[in-house]
């Protein structure tokens, strides 16, 4: 599984003098996140996420990041519609967050609230909300992103406290999903890692007791939970990639035209 986080071309500190005169629009269109098949998950949003995505952990053997599964294939998102609009059900705050995100200076003590100037959502018309007013004081919108950006970022930290513990005991397995389609066929997923079940079990009692104090106990139980998404996930997925074609066939006189 590719896991691709490069939604941001072009992230750099917000300043008035530089953008000063800048409005944002947005709102419902995610085409910005059309070409990635998983995002970053906070451990905050697991029970909410659970309901309609199968959540994973990507990374490597040091370091490892809840992840929400959003297709079945590299460089494809199942839950961006033509149009931009989202059809997958929760929406994981790494995507409500953008086109913001906080950048961290090298000594890992200061953050610095940044934005993607290569958003189609930018623009200097007045469109949408303005970043500044005009004395070059932060908009309420702009504060309220912020806050938004703050409160992820602290999320993001305990998010990590529990990927380490997962570490520490050792109870992340490589995984493999394979799915079989409505059409016969079948599709595979690899790349990430999930949560093995007996050693989970086999912990000390003091462990389990200590994570279940914590709720790190519910929230592996919450992702084990949430792989039975998977298979619905793909047959979705297959179900309407298959659609548009099914509807061109079925029109009389006319041949389906390939997009150029």
């Amino acid at each position: 599984m590719s896991r691709q986080l490069m939604i941001y071309e072009r992230a750099v500190p917000i300043s008035s003098e530089r953008h000063k005169d800048w409005s944002v629009r947005t709102g419902g269109d995610f085409g910005f996140a059309r070409e990635v098949n998983s995002v970053p998950l906070l451990a905050a949003e697991f029970i909410a996420a659970a309901t309609d995505h199968a959540i994973v952990f990507a990374g490597d053997e040091n370091t490892v990041f809840p992840s929400v599964i959003l297709g079945m294939h590299d460089n494809a998102n199942g839950n961006v519609a033509a149009d931009g609009s989202w059809t997958g059900g929760y929406i994981p705050a790494f995507l409500r967050r953008y086109p913001f995100v906080f950048s961290r200076s090298e000594d890992g003590k200061t953050f610095t609230l940044c934005m993607d100037e290569e958003f189609d959502g930018f623009n200097k018309d007045g469109k949408g909300e303005r970043l500044f007013d005009a004395d070059g004081n932060r908009t309420q919108y702009l504060e309220s992103m912020l806050t938004f950006a703050r409160e992820y970022q602290a999320l993001f930290e305990r998010t990590q406290i529990f990927c380490n513990r997962l570490k520490e005991h050792d109870l992340l397995d490589a995984g493999q999903a394979q799915f079989n389609l409505p059409d016969g066929g079948s599709s595979q997923l690899g790349g990430f890692y999930t949560i093995n079940r007996a050693k989970l079990k086999a912990l000390p009692p003091e462990t389990l007791a200590q994570m279940a104090s914590t709720d790190e106990l519910e929230l592996c139980y919450v992702h084990l939970q949430s792989l039975n998404n998977l298979t619905p996930m793909a047959r979705r997925l297959a179900a309407g990639a298959a659609a548009p074609e099914t509807e061109a066939k079925g029109k009389p006189g006319k041949k389906a035209k390939a997009d150029a």
